[in-house]
């Protein structure tokens, strides 16, 4: 009994230090299940952003949900208020925010720190990809813009396209990213995309498998898109002039601009609320990780050589973006959506500037 009295009084004495830690920690806020492409790259940073926080420590909070949504909904009604919540968001809950409702408004946050990053498409070896099937999806909407630009090649008018897209692609809605990658890995499918992290994890060690096209690096001060030197060539506009004599252009391709721009430009984005005092220390910490060698390296052999936007450069960022937003483009993208992709998407006449 006096053992088990002594113990008791020791817990008493440590407990609150105990609880103290746990408040300290910051939390990375997750939309997806653990092993998602954007689960791999938040627990990839994590690792490395800890030893830059002074002791305290980086936990990771997954809130999965339809399309990833409702754990960016959650983060932004209720979690956001407490300083140590901080959202890691991805490309797919960009292409919501332009054709979804949504409860989360990147416009009432601060941004932290992001890697411009971008989306690699995949294919197998040997397959005609005049006749791509693809598993699809809100955040995969890019790669549909991407597929008809290569297949169809100019044309005159939206319809036209939508028509040549039922025509050539299978477009196979409702996959999880476990379903997907095992389709692929099977030949049930004979594409498939990721991020650069979960390219390099999944697809890059098939032996059956090779690059299919990229988007390229956004240019936030342009607008435009720069070849990826980490898999250089294989950029969608540098494909489309070999195959057709011209660079794309015209309304189809400003969508397929517009929404690339809102899904690569925020692929893996750091988000604190607005007026968070925590935002400094975050920001300070991914610096000196970005200029520590054995932390890039550590995170470029598993994601690649891709910058990192952060401090003050960073604020311009969305509201740049907010800018590639005009009637014709959004329009062509919501109708594209419906008609060729079957997505329940909607007009948001509030985004246009």
């Amino acid at each position: 009994m006096k053992k088990l009295l002594i113990a008791f009084i020791a817990f008493l004495i440590i407990a609150p230090n105990l609880v103290h830690s746990r408040t300290d920690d910051i939390v990375f806020v997750v939309p997806q299940k653990p092993g998602g492409g954007t689960s791999v790259w938040a627990s990839i940073v994590a690792e490395q952003l800890e030893p830059f926080l002074h002791g305290t420590q980086i936990q990771i909070k997954h809130i999965p949900g339809a399309r990833d949504i409702p754990g960016f909904n959650k983060w932004h009604n209720e979690l956001r208020f407490d300083d140590n919540y901080v959202m890691i968001s991805h490309g797919g809950n960009g292409v919501s925010f332009l054709q979804e409702n949504v409860d989360y408004d990147y416009r009432d946050y601060e941004l932290v720190g992001l890697m411009n990053l971008n989306i690699i498409a995949g294919k197998r070896i040997g397959e005609d990809m005049d006749y791509p099937k693809f598993s699809g999806g809100a955040g995969k909407v890019p790669e549909a813009y991407a597929m008809a630009l290569l297949i169809c090649g100019p044309l005159a008018n939206l319809q036209l396209y939508v028509d040549c897209f039922e025509e050539h692609v299978t477009w196979v809605n409702g996959m999880s990213g476990s379903e997907r990658r095992l389709a692929f890995k099977r030949g049930e499918l004979n594409g498939t995309r990721e991020n650069p992290a979960a390219y390099k994890k999944h697809v890059a060690p098939d032996e059956n498998a090779e690059l299919w096209f990229h988007h390229g690096i956004l240019d936030i001060e342009t607008g435009n898109h720069s070849d990826d030197l980490n898999y250089p060539g294989y950029q969608l506009e540098e494909l489309y002039k070999e195959r057709w004599g011209v660079y794309p252009s015209g309304p189809f391709y400003d969508a397929y601009k517009l929404v690339k721009s809102f899904r690569d430009g925020l692929q893996k984005a750091i988000w604190v609320n607005k007026g968070n005092p925590n935002a400094g220390v975050l920001r300070e910490a991914l610096k000196r990780m970005s200029q520590d060698p054995d932390a890039m390296h550590a995170i470029q052999k598993k994601v690649g050589n891709y910058q990192w936007v952060i401090g003050e450069d960073d604020t311009p960022w969305f509201d740049t973006l907010m800018t590639f937003i005009n009637e014709p483009g959004l329009q062509t993208l919501i109708m594209f959506n419906k008609q060729a992709l079957g997505l329940d998407s909607i007009y948001k006449d509030e985004l246009v500037m």
